[in-house]
């Protein structure tokens, strides 16, 4: 009976944590889209002011460049075609963006949901899962199959568990740090360099560019500051921060770190970006058994 009590208030807590991240996603997606879209539109609006103000008969030393046998007119209308060309290129891009992005999300709140019960299920599914191993495969390959499962349910769990703490600190840090330098959009930028962060090394790429175009709409001068203030706490993570919280939890080698993220993105996009690096480090383990139990019966 205390058994099924504890058992009812494990589900009940699994499905309360669900619950409230999804809250948290939401909250997070209403309150900062319209920032992000209207950053996107002033610069759209920039380019469109740039295109119809360039006037090259008011360039400085027009009077030698005049001597020049250039056609400036056929220049400038060459140029202003191409920044046209550019600006309806960027508007197609942006709204297959916006399109895609809408796309992903309804898939990532399904598989969310789903996730969700999956966990709620997670001992009922083991003993299912193991009782058909036990009955319908040889003992041999069933023990196999338990031991992959095991490594890779092992390197899964210490690296999801890893990066979100390291995540979550990375995230808090940044908002922090642009508090207190007084730069905007502080808390969209905090959570979006803690999001990116579960990817290693490229995550800081993407939240670096995203956050000084973001604040580069709204104080110039600002980005410059948040690019270096950015580099700081990123050299502090990768030396203090990762070493300590994630260490060698994920035993895998940059290189191959790299290797992973590369493929696992260009076979599933972000989803495999974040999936890539688990992926790999469960199958390096795997092999570098499966080679040490290989040499161990060359010696004999």
């Amino acid at each position: 009976m205390f058994l099924d009590d504890e058992t009812k208030w494990r589900q009940l807590a699994k499905w309360i944590i669900g619950i409230a991240a999804s809250c948290i996603l939401i909250f997070l997606g209403v309150r900062y889209i319209s920032d992000i879209a209207g950053a996107a539109l002033w610069l759209l609006d920039q380019m469109a002011t740039l295109e119809n103000s360039m006037d090259f008969s008011q360039l400085p030393f027009g009077e030698y460049l005049a001597q020049i046998d250039i056609n400036w007119t056929e220049l400038g209308d060459s140029l202003e075609s191409w920044l046209s060309q550019l600006g309806s290129s960027i508007m197609n891009q942006a709204g297959n963006a916006v399109g895609n992005a809408a796309s992903s999300l309804v898939d990532l709140g399904i598989g969310f949901v789903f996730s969700i019960y999956i966990l709620a299920n997670k001992e009922k599914l083991i003993r299912q899962v193991s009782r058909l191993i036990r009955v319908w495969i040889p003992r041999r390959i069933g023990s196999w199959i338990t031991h992959v499962v095991s490594v890779c349910g092992n390197t899964f769990q210490l690296f999801i568990s890893g990066q979100t703490t390291e995540a979550v600190i990375l995230g808090t840090l940044c908002t922090l740090g642009m508090l207190i330098l007084r730069l905007p959009y502080a808390p969209m930028i905090g959570a979006l360099v803690g999001v990116t962060a579960l990817i290693p090394y490229v995550g800081a790429f993407i939240a670096g560019l995203v956050g000084a175009l973001l604040i580069f709409t709204v104080k110039p001068f600002k980005a410059v500051i948040f690019v270096i203030f950015l580099v700081v706490l990123q050299q502090v993570e990768g030396n203090v921060i990762y070493p300590k919280v994630v260490g060698a939890k994920v035993n895998l080698p940059a290189m191959w770190v790299l290797a992973a993220i590369t493929i696992g993105g260009s076979l599933a996009g972000p989803l495999g970006m974040l999936l890539g690096v688990p992926t790999m480090s469960a199958f390096y383990s795997l092999l570098r058994e499966a080679t040490e139990k290989r040499e161990r019966r060359m010696r004999e």
